[in-house]
């Protein structure tokens, strides 16, 4: 198979992939709840994967180095032949205030188009912390009872049911979308690792102050710098009693866990 009909077969294949997920979200209830199923992992996992990661695995497979490029130029041409078709749908939405025409404004269209497209070298790696999600992390639960977690309550979209998203905006939204809940449950499991395994405070003073907004028990718990192993050890066995159903992070609400859910339910059943 060559690169141009890697090219053009990408293109039908997700224009195909996108028309499907509009037509589903008009299918009445039935259609409604599929549609809520897909917007929240696992299922969402697959969506994305089809959207983002299977063309340019798929153009590799097929044509090597060259179909690689043809997958990834296919994708960047049905995302803009979606986003034509998009707006073409949504006329009077197209003149109400948008997000990416305002930004154009103030930093300059090219400026801006080229920032948003460069973040897409990102896709990778937030696949990358995916994976790790999936596979690296679970074992930790089974073996020293890290919180667990489900992840349809981080990695999901909603954003499209924000009125007035078009063309640009919806899609770009949808991607921070799942970007953000993907980092953010990452950032949740790596706080349970930190403090269970290094509570130890940064001897750089501007390295706690950075870091202690996304891992509070820096300063709600971990051992200062000047501290002792003696001190460390201590503060161990104090937070994580041995035969502790959950060993979390100090400050973690357990109502975010999968354990801390049906405790939550239970209290609020009596």
């Amino acid at each position: 198979m060559n690169a141009l009909l890697v090219y053009i077969a990408t293109i039908a294949a997700l224009l195909l992939g996108a028309g499907i997920l509009h037509l589903i979200a008009r299918l009445g209830r039935p259609g409604r709840r599929i549609s809520d199923w897909l917007c929240h992992a696992p299922a969402l996992d697959v969506v994305v994967f089809y959207f983002t990661a299977l063309p340019a695995i798929v153009g590799a497979v097929l044509a090597g180095w060259a179909g690689l490029g043809a997958a990834i130029g296919g994708q960047c041409s049905a995302m803009l032949l979606w986003v034509a078709l998009h707006e073409l749908a949504h006329p009077a939405a197209r003149k109400e205030p948008r997000i990416f025409s305002t930004i154009n404004q103030l930093v300059g269209r090219w400026r801006n188009h080229f920032a948003l497209w460069w973040t897409a070298w990102a896709v990778p790696g937030f696949w990358a912390i995916r994976l790790g999600q999936y596979l690296v992390y679970p074992p930790l639960t089974w073996t020293v009872r890290l919180p667990k977690y489900r992840s349809r309550d981080w990695v999901n979209l909603s954003r499209h049911k924000f009125r007035g998203l078009v063309g640009y905006d919806l899609i770009w939204c949808l991607y921070c979308d799942w970007m953000t809940g993907v980092w953010s449950l990452s950032a949740e499991m790596l706080r349970n690792v930190e403090s269970f395994w290094c509570p130890i405070r940064f001897d750089s003073t501007k390295k706690c102050e950075h870091c202690q907004v996304d891992y509070p028990d820096i300063a709600g718990g971990w051992i200062a710098a000047d501290g002792t192993m003696q001190d460390v050890t201590a503060l161990l066995q104090e937070k994580y009693p041995a035969g502790q159903k959950s060993n979390p992070w100090f400050g973690h609400p357990a109502r975010l866990t999968i354990e801390g859910e049906a405790v939550d339910q239970a209290e609020g059943d009596r």
